[in-house]
């Protein structure tokens, strides 16, 4: 089966209804799929439903979709970056689900392993547990929490093969491996497509088994929070 797409918008296409869920890797600025996140833009799809550890920034990563509207949920850690977020949770336009990015990230590892739900102490005692089911383990209170499975993943690695198999770079392997085996459907953008078999067996993060489609593009390298000292 041909994986390899031209571009984003032939790489979902078909794929994308309103009303989805999306999970999608990366860090903060770190390991994004803004190719797909744009084209997601450009295709118009509304009522999306996203867990990503964070929206990235107000005209970058994730940030444009909810400048546009299209997001109504997202399951996230971390909000701080994005002011369009902000305003949007706090005039009641947007859902949130707030998770601990360990939690985010079993529950994205749960679901692509086949993992209905798991109990976790991270959360016990907050407002994090309230309305999950509690149950005691040797002497210690542990909530439930259950696995992602999505309609869709997007994800950002930096080399694959014409399968689909993927290597990550770095700090941007983050929350990509477990997001790409989350969804139904799984996209991956790369910055390099080596022919197949040209890849170490060993060093593959996300086996191609887990890749649906694939584009290879050119990525913006931003910084999110620059930090210098003054000269």
């Amino acid at each position: 089966m041909k994986k390899v797409c031209s571009n984003a918008a032939e790489a979902l296409n078909g794929v994308l209804f309103d009303g989805m869920f999306i999970a999608a890797g990366g860090f903060g600025l770190c390991g994004i799929p803004e190719l797909l996140i744009d084209a997601i833009k450009e295709a118009g799809t509304r009522d999306l439903t996203i867990a990503s550890n964070n929206a990235g920034v107000d005209d970058f990563g994730l940030g444009v979709l909810l400048k546009t509207r299209q997001v109504k949920k997202m399951l996230s850690s971390y909000v701080g970056e994005n002011d369009t977020f902000m305003q949007q949770y706090l005039s009641g336009d947007l859902e949130l689900e707030f998770n601990p990015q360990g939690t985010l990230a079993e529950r994205m590892r749960a679901g692509g392993a086949g993992i209905p739900g798991f109990y976790t102490q991270t959360g016990v005692g907050t407002v994090i547990a309230e309305g999950k089911e509690h149950k005691d383990f040797d002497g210690k209170t542990y909530i439930l929490e259950r696995g992602l499975i999505a309609d869709l993943a997007i994800v950002k690695a930096w080399k694959a093969d014409e399968q689909g198999n993927l290597i990550y770079r770095k700090t941007a392997r983050n929350f990509n491996p477990s997001a790409a085996t989350c969804g139904k459907v799984c996209v991956a953008e790369v910055e390099e497509i080596v022919p197949t078999g040209s890849l170490d067996p060993d060093l593959i993060h996300t086996p191609g088994i887990y890749v649906t489609r694939l584009i290879k593009g050119t990525h913006e390298k931003r910084i999110e929070q620059r930090t210098v000292r003054a000269a």
